[in-house]
């Protein structure tokens, strides 16, 4: 039996689908196994212990072709099908493409031209002069080479936490949105549909002259270099490394141009097939019908998606994972938004490692229009926070009445812990403690690095527990750089539902844990989830959004959420 995990499984598969991009294979090959590596990275469950169960091909996007692949990786540890394609593809052509401006066609290019695989032998060729007689390169793109590796050994090409490119992406769109001639702006790219990471920045807008846009866009303060200066397209890298592109098109082409460039890749790819299907070739910049007659331009997204048949469908869903047919069927759901949230159930105060006092959480949860909040600072186990022993548990909680008592009866204060779940797998706090508080939350800070069986197993020690009320950020990941807790989720999840337990979408964006193919799982399993802000200040309240954008490609409805309840609905179900 293969020792590869889940994870390097996944990465085998990715890999497998570069080398088939730059062979030039069909854009669907090349789909099926990004997919494919996509779905086995967000399981919950061992490829092993699936296989087992028969079920491989119960795995998003894994038919029977690649679930027999996957069985002869568990079965050898090897893919003969990449073994082969490695003679041809040599697999560190692979690493060619994290240069910015090197796509599957040049990677293709240099190496059967120039005989480069690796990029210490790109770097000498550009550094040398090769590159610019290669058919379409020259002088001028060789430069941009050179620079772009030069980017690469300096920044790496990791990607970058969703709230690091948010605020960076609405600062740059609000200065380009002032400028004369723009008539719409938008974020587009895997931003835009609010993925926890993103590789790079895109922003589109829509004028008549873009010119002047470029220049000012090129120009920003916070630019380190210029990667590409055209017409209507832009890119720039800033000091911190992330590159930002910048499109503009005429304001009657915007549905076409959004759509296109907010992906994602394989979504845009059932739109073509869609439109082929009607009778029409489309791109970025209109529906082109396939019997010669004009093109259709589509001014809005909406009118984009009517032409082909269906409703508007939100960004956040556009990752082929169902939402073409549940469009076609009518059957979208009705998306949670920020709006409908009304408690915050997870936050700090001074007592632990918060910022301010129960009165100052209260009154900026207030403002920013909640209902209730629940006071859960941290229990003593987390003694690097300061956490509360018991006897400071109770002094807090006379403290919270009081502020509860003094926000009037249209804002409720309650009183909570976030309870460590400790390495030998106890809680900080016995029953008769637990049962004297308002709310219960769980969780994993420490010893996350644990063997799967041994902390998925203190994660059901908390769950199984009546008086706990939620696990909050089950696996302890801050991103981009610790992974968390190996949990078995779908243990975590049975063991949710079985007890009625909710677990936690963390909105801060550090942080998006669950992510959201293990809120969609749980969410399928019949599991009630809430959106918590952990705010330890009164501005992590606006870091709500986050975890509703997380929800939303979880395809949770408000129903999901019990944040969007009364606070006596809440109340009634933890206590039920």
């Amino acid at each position: 039996m293969s020792s590869l995990s889940n994870q390097e499984i996944a990465t085998l598969f990715n890999k497998v689908a570069q080398m088939l991009s730059i062979r030039g294979d069909n854009i669907h090959r090349v789909l099926a196994y990004q997919r494919a590596a996509e779905s086995i990275g967000e399981l919950s469950q061992s490829l092993s212990q699936l296989q087992q169960e028969g079920a491989l091909t119960t795995i998003p996007h894994v038919g029977a072709t690649l679930a027999e692949k996957i069985e002869e990786i568990l079965a050898t540890s090897k893919l003969q099908f990449y073994e082969k394609l490695a003679q041809e593809i040599p697999p560190t052509l692979v690493e060619l493409l994290r240069v910015e401006g090197l796509g599957p066609k040049r990677v293709k290019q240099v190496y059967e031209t120039l005989g480069i695989t690796t990029l210490e032998q790109l770097a000498a060729a550009a550094a040398e002069g090769k590159l610019r007689d290669l058919p379409g390169m020259g002088a001028k793109s060789e430069a941009k080479l050179v620079a772009a590796l030069e980017n690469l050994k300096k920044h790496g090409d990791s990607r970058t936490p969703l709230g690091t490119a948010w605020p960076l992406a609405q600062q740059i769109l609000a200065q380009l949105a002032q400028l004369p001639g723009v008539t719409q702006t938008a974020i587009g790219g895997s931003l835009r549909r609010m993925k926890e990471t993103i590789g790079d920045i895109d922003l589109l807008v829509a004028a008549a002259d873009p010119l002047p846009i470029m220049a000012h866009f090129r120009s920003l303060e916070n630019v380190a270099s210029v990667a590409a200066a055209g017409p209507t397209k832009s890119r720039i890298v800033l000091h911190n490394g992330l590159g930002v592109d910048l499109r503009v098109l005429p304001a009657e082409r915007w549905g076409t141009l959004l759509s296109y460039f907010t992906g994602s890749k394989e979504h845009n790819v059932r739109l073509r097939e869609l439109a082929l299907k009607k009778g029409y070739s489309l791109n970025e910049h209109a529906f082109t019908p396939l019997d010669g007659s004009p093109e259709i331009l589509c001014a809005t997204e909406e009118a984009l998606y009517a032409q082909l048949g269906l409703p508007y469908i939100s960004p956040v869903l556009r990752e082929d994972r169902g939402e073409i047919e549940a469009g076609l069927r009518g059957e979208l759901p009705p998306l949670i938004q920020t709006g409908d949230i009304q408690i915050d159930l997870h936050l700090h105060t001074t007592w632990s490692d918060g910022a301010k006092s129960v009165r100052q959480m209260a009154e900026a949860a207030k403002a920013r229009g909640l209902k209730a909040i629940v006071v859960t600072d941290h229990s003593y186990g987390l003694g690097i926070a300061n956490g509360l022993d018991e006897t400071r548990l109770w002094q807090q909680a006379a403290e919270v009445r009081q502020v509860d008592e003094a926000m009037g009866p249209d804002f409720r204060v309650l009183h909570g812990t976030e309870m460590e779940i400790k390495a030998d797998g106890s809680l900080d706090f016995p029953d008769e403690v637990l049962a004297r508080l308002d709310f219960v939350i769980a969780s994993l800070h420490v010893s996350l690095s644990q063997p799967r069986e041994q902390v998925t197993q203190r994660a059901l020690n908390a769950i199984n527990n009546p008086h706990v009320d939620m696990l909050a950020h089950p696996t302890g990941r801050l991103l981009p750089n610790r992974p968390g807790a190996d949990l078995d989720m779908e243990a975590v999840i049975s063991a949710a539902a079985a007890n009625q337990t909710l677990l936690e979408i963390n909105a801060n964006p550090n942080r998006l844990d669950l992510r959201d193919s293990q809120a969609r799982r749980a969410i399928e399993s019949g599991v009630h989830l809430a959106i918590n802000c952990d705010a330890h200040h009164p501005d992590h309240f606006d870091l709500l959004h986050y975890g509703v954008a997380t929800a939303q490609r979880a395809w949770a409805t408000p129903a999901h959420i019990v944040n969007t309840w009364t606070i006596d609905k809440l109340l009634a179900y933890i206590n039920r």
